[in-house]
């Protein structure tokens, strides 16, 4: 791998970073392109070819993990865990989280638990891997 490559998969890592960290905070491509020290354009571009996706993309799974999160394990409203993860739409989130998880917020609340297993296979069996691969949506 050459220099310039690592630099700037560095760069896209501290943009990624800097959305894990702020998921449910309003982000823009202007400020992660600064935290990235590139152009907008530039940065939606090396970013979808070092992760696989778009930022846009990768923020929206992002917040649907810690949704699933909070559905399985609280007993907020799903209008305030929308809220709370950074949409500001309960039709978007409802929307966005059936894309990616294939079934509606409400539904996937009342799934049984997961059977007891290591945390890593349990992460791993629940992430979300990308939008359009959710249960029933291949066809």
């Amino acid at each position: 791998m050459s220099r310039a490559v690592e630099e700037s998969n560095r760069r896209m890592l501290r943009a990624r970073d800097a959305m894990d960290r702020s998921y449910s905070q309003p982000l823009d491509i202007p400020s992660l392109a600064r935290i990235a020290h590139v152009s907008e354009a530039h940065f939606i571009r090396t970013f979808r070819a070092t992760f696989g996706e778009t930022p846009h993309r990768y923020l929206q799974r992002r917040r649907v993990e810690r949704a699933m999160f909070l559905l399985r394990e609280t007993e907020r409203s799903v209008t305030d865990i929308c809220f709370a993860v950074g949409f500001t739409s309960l039709g978007t989130f409802s929307r966005t989280f059936r894309d990616i998880v294939g079934e509606p917020p409400s539904t996937y609340r009342r799934r049984p638990g997961i059977v007891a297993a290591p945390t890593c296979f349990a992460m791993a069996w629940m992430r979300p891997s990308s939008f359009g691969e959710a249960p029933g949506q291949q066809g």
